[in-house]
């Protein structure tokens, strides 16, 4: 059986020590599959019950930029492995991890704030500096499809995680929540059916063939 919510909280918190580094904690699926839905409540809920700790950093914010697609010919294939720029995203994981976390007192505090890119799904565009991580999170929450993939930079992000959780969802409720997502966002239904068949089942495909290399599978929400 899948681990309930409350196992998953429990799992959450047991990966930060007192007086070691932050924690990162990896959340990863096929595209519609609920990796962001699963990734905000685990932080609204471990932020609950104390000053904020816990840090949420998505991977869409390092997508390319449309105009930075154009020029490499990858615009139609948006969303795919190489749209993304892997080693900047693999980067900042690494800087979260290697600087110190602070308890939020310090006067000075501003001074320790990371700032991660963010992906305005309105404009379908990353935005640089929108997601502020300060010094007093412990723990980073970070979800995206590609966390798994053992090719080119992605390489490198596996590296920086301490768990990846795989986000698991049936097929027909998936597609139809990646439909709805598209349509939400400015495509006619056919155009975002097309694309979930098309290109996102494409990369789906990828993603799956990464699940039993992840630490837990979890069902999407």
């Amino acid at each position: 059986m899948p681990p309930t919510f409350a196992e998953l909280l429990v799992r959450a918190r047991s990966l930060t020590r007192p007086d070691g580094p932050r924690a990162v904690l990896g959340i990863t699926g096929s595209p519609g599959a609920g990796k962001s839905t699963l990734a905000e409540r685990l932080v609204r809920e471990l932020n609950a019950d104390r000053e904020p700790w816990v840090a949420w950093v998505p991977m869409d914010g390092f997508h390319l930029a449309d105009v930075e697609l154009d020029r490499l010919g990858r615009r139609d294939r948006k969303g795919a492995p190489d749209t993304f720029d892997a080693a900047g995203y693999a980067a900042l994981l690494r800087r979260l991890r290697e600087e110190p976390a602070g308890d939020g007192t310090d006067s000075d505090a501003d001074d320790g704030i990371v700032y991660a890119p963010g992906f305005e799904r309105v404009l379908e565009q990353p935005l640089a500096g929108a997601v502020p991580v300060p010094p007093s999170a412990r723990l980073i929450v970070t979800e995206g499809n590609y966390l798994l993939l053992d090719t080119g930079g992605w390489r490198r992000v596996r590296d920086q995680l301490d768990e990846v959780w795989f986000c698991a969802l049936d097929e027909p409720e998936r597609i139809r929540r990646l439909v709805a997502r598209h349509e939400e966002f400015g495509k006619d239904h056919w155009a975002a059916l097309a694309w979930a068949l098309g290109t996102d089942q494409r990369n789906a495909d990828l993603v799956a063939a990464t699940r039993h290399q992840a630490d837990l599978v979890v069902s999407g929400p």
